[in-house]
């Protein structure tokens, strides 16, 4: 095992701030919300919590936690003060937290230390039992940790982390935050909007509003083709690309992460799960059908399978949140491929050739995504489908939690138009409808429709505008 002084010289090859001056080199200068969030939670001077970030492989977790250290030593903070380590790496894993702590204090900071940041700290023995004794007993520490795996991650939260930290979940990048990695700057840059706010508007100011968006159809269609993932944002190849999301993302998760954290015995099956639902990503998910299609496969097996790969972040899962429905209505979900890069990588398609059904299943992916990034820890956020046969079905709907729903249908189709039959039009004249959106495909399918006799006005706005202007807290 290694000496103290040997466990020192590794920690310092992690933390180069402390022999170069006191910088961290090559940070982004774009920030994205879990930055604000993180800093903000970090620096409370009322109510102390540690910070964990959670979310797929390559995400930006590392990132965050690196521009975060970057601000600490701009602010004037001892380098020595500030401790950043990965559990990724076999020797810390094995080492465990007390041998390192012991080292940290015995030759960087000895006495109450003031920053550390644990990068994949799901790796590390009994984690949650001790950010909560350093969490009691060094009431100056303050922690950011992340965590590829959610539902460790959470659990260790509700075992032990009450009170003491807060978990952020990360999506992959908005298509907001991707305009700004790029330096793609609209006139209404500085605008954001939420779903009540939006609707509130006046037909008039909803048209400025829009026009002032401008055509971002093209920066669109290289986000869907290429996803929110930072570092590829830059990769001309689109083959290149897709390499690495199979490899450093997919692989990784599929044939390490999730067996070295989760009771998977077979990683064959748990692959062709993977696969079956990227080939199925924005459909109602029947399993009975599914372990038909997949041969050999139980449906307990099954299940407890796709919880690993949403608790990996691979997948989203969308309730259907009418309540009313049937035991095995309302049990059903939709699945959706976290990010539609990863998508295109593990199906090896090549984005620019997919087919209009397979483009409004991306579509409604992303507007998903940019749902529950913004509203998913305020409302119960689904899709709605009435109980009995033919019953109106519409992409999503939130459920605010006192009462009454906003509903999202996506139809990016070069002809948007709707009727009565159409279920947004039905669900729109229901009385606990606040508000109804269409989600629209040409950059300049925006208005207002009123269908039926009493019903809401469905807002129609293209899918790039739509999701730029989403109020999401982020600055």
């Amino acid at each position: 095992m290694l000496e103290n002084i040997q466990i020192h010289q590794l920690l310092t090859q992690y933390n180069p701030w402390w022999n170069n001056g006191g910088h961290v080199e090559e940070v982004p200068q774009v920030y994205r919300r879990a930055y604000n969030e993180t800093l903000q939670t970090l620096n409370h001077r009322e109510i102390r919590r540690f910070v964990i970030l959670t979310g797929a492989r390559r995400v930006g977790k590392t990132t965050i936690m690196k521009q975060v250290i970057d601000r600490l030593l701009t602010e004037g903070v001892p380098p020595q003060h500030i401790l950043y380590l990965s559990f990724d790496n076999p020797m810390l894993k094995l080492l465990g937290f007390r041998r390192v702590i012991e080292a940290y204090d015995q030759y960087i900071a000895p006495g109450e230390q003031k920053y550390m940041f644990l990068d994949e700290i799901q790796y590390a023995e009994d984690w949650s039992l001790w950010l909560k004794t350093l969490y009691d007993t060094r009431p100056g520490l303050r922690v950011v940790a992340t965590g590829s795996a959610s539902p460790s991650i959470e659990k260790g939260a509700s075992d032990s982390g009450v009170g003491r930290w807060r978990v952020l979940r990360m999506p992959t990048l908005t298509f907001r935050e991707y305009c700004d990695i790029l330096q793609i700057h609209p006139a209404c840059r500085n605008q954001q909007f939420s779903l009540e706010e939006l609707a509130g508007m006046q037909e008039e100011d909803l048209r400025e509003l829009m026009q002032s968006a401008g055509d971002m159809q093209a920066h669109w269609n290289h986000y869907m083709a290429q996803g929110g993932f930072p570092e590829l944002l830059r990769v001309s190849s689109t083959a290149q690309a897709q390499m690495v999301l199979r490899e450093d993302v997919v692989d990784k998760v599929l044939k390490r992460d999730v067996p070295s954290l989760f009771d998977v015995r077979n990683t064959l099956q748990l692959e062709k799960i993977f696969l079956y639902l990227c080939l199925h990503s924005g459909s109602i998910i029947n399993m009975a059908a599914m372990c038909s299609a997949l041969g050999g496969v139980s449906l307990p097996t099954l299940q407890r399978y796709i919880e690993y790969l949403r608790d990996a972040n691979l997948i989203y899962t969308c309730p259907n949140i009418n309540k009313s429905g049937k035991k095995g209505l309302s049990a059903q979900e939709k699945i959706y491929v976290a990010d539609v890069s990863l998508r295109h990588a593990t199906l090896m398609t090549d984005p620019r050739m997919v087919c209009d059904s397979e483009l409004g299943s991306m579509v409604e992916s992303i507007v998903y995504k940019h749902l529950m990034y913004a509203y998913g820890s305020r409302y119960r956020l689904g899709y709605l489908r009435l109980p009995g046969r033919d019953k109106p079905e519409v992409d999503f709907a939130l459920a605010h939690p006192a009462g009454g729903n906003l509903l999202c249908e996506v139809k990016y189709k070069n002809d948007s138009s709707i009727t009565r039959h159409d279920a947004i039009a039905s669900l729109s004249a229901a009385p606990e409808t606040k508000a109804a959106f269409l989600i629209t495909r040409q950059p300049g399918d925006y208005g207002t429709d009123t269908i039926l006799p009493q019903a809401k006005p469905i807002i129609r706005i293209p899918a790039a505008t739509f999701c730029y202007l989403l109020h999401t807290n982020t600055y």
